[in-house]
């Protein structure tokens, strides 16, 4: 039969009955009483199959067993002592990792701004990022590839989350979609009705995008004539630019490149995205995990106080005549 495991105490008292040369002057070391230590070591020796301690004269020594145990115990020590450490140094954000996944126009406008406040408050931590939308960011928070994820989902009313308790949200902040149109259109500022754009060619994005773009414009009465499919913003706007199509984007996405030669317009219907940080219930409460949560909740309060300044003001504008306010 193989031996059990052994804990650290007992191979405390083990090295301490070594130094002592007796079991109680090794109790009161250790702040246990003399039987409590005899029991332990009785059952040491159960769990090694062999005598750990024998008497000699009026004191007790260790045999060989109990001299391997005795020396192997500070190595088992100083581990212990240098693992407690390191996870005390996790605990308080002195080390640690965070692992990230996001989409694209998150990752170029919410996440750095959100990394880059996290390493200035905490230098120890190590945050790693990978690219992926939705769909399969979700799917890598399940798995326990990533701890959290940046999403984002349709906000139009009864759209389902279907996540159960395995999975927990944070709002981060409401993306608005708008229209973009060839600069060579001469439209003016301000908001486009889509049912005036629907004997236009249109360009698509991810299977996400394009899937609210298609109830978006139902709601406006068509179904859109996608011409160009595209996950790259850049490559979008490129096609804009050359009146090729017109296309639905994120105000995150014009956030993040520049955009001459086009113009954003809010839209009725509207249309809006959700931005969510997404992460176990039980994960959220790992401290660097937390901490990463805070720093993705305040980049996502200033990047929307500079957002309001611009597309989505004219966007409430938009909302509020149609609701003839």
């Amino acid at each position: 039969m193989s031996p059990r495991p052994l804990d650290a105490a007992a191979l405390r008292l083990v090295r301490a009955v070594h130094e002592t040369g007796s079991v109680t002057a090794a109790a009161r070391e250790l702040g246990l009483t003399q039987p409590a230590a005899s029991q332990q070591l009785r059952g040491i020796e159960r769990a090694v199959g062999t005598a750990v301690v024998v008497r000699a004269g009026r004191g007790v020594r260790l045999t060989e067993a109990g001299l391997v145990l005795a020396r192997n115990a500070v190595a088992v020590q100083s581990a212990l002592d240098a693992t407690l450490e390191e996870v005390a140094a996790v605990a308080s954000l002195r080390a640690g990792r965070v692992r990230i996944a996001a989409f694209p126009s998150a990752a170029a406008t919410l996440l750095p701004a959100a990394l880059a406040a996290l390493r200035v408050r905490h230098p120890g931590l190590v945050p790693t990022f990978a690219e992926a939308e939705p769909p399969e960011a979700l799917a890598e928070v399940d798995a326990g590839r990533v701890d959290l994820a940046i999403v984002f989902r349709d906000a139009a009313p009864g759209d389902p989350d279907g996540d159960g308790p395995r999975r927990l949200r944070v709002p981060l902040l409401e993306d608005e979609v708008v229209v973009v149109l060839p600069g060579a259109d001469g439209r003016a500022d301000g908001p486009v009705d889509l049912g005036g754009l629907a004997d236009r060619p249109w360009i698509a994005g991810c299977p996400q995008c394009r899937e609210q773009l298609v109830g978006t414009c139902a709601r406006a009465g068509f179904a859109p004539r996608v011409d160009f499919a595209t996950d790259d913003y850049v490559a979008a706007l490129g096609l804009v630019r050359a009146g090729l199509g017109v296309a639905a984007l994120p105000g995150l996405a014009l956030a993040a490149v520049p955009h001459p030669g086009v113009t954003a317009h809010p839209t009725r219907p509207g249309a809006t995205r959700l931005v969510e940080a997404v992460t176990g219930p039980s994960t959220a409460r790992v401290p660097a995990v937390s901490a990463a949560l805070d720093a993705l909740r305040a980049a996502a309060e200033r990047l929307s106080a500079a957002h309001v300044r611009s597309v989505p003001r004219a966007g409430r504008a938009a909302r509020d005549a149609a609701a003839g306010r």
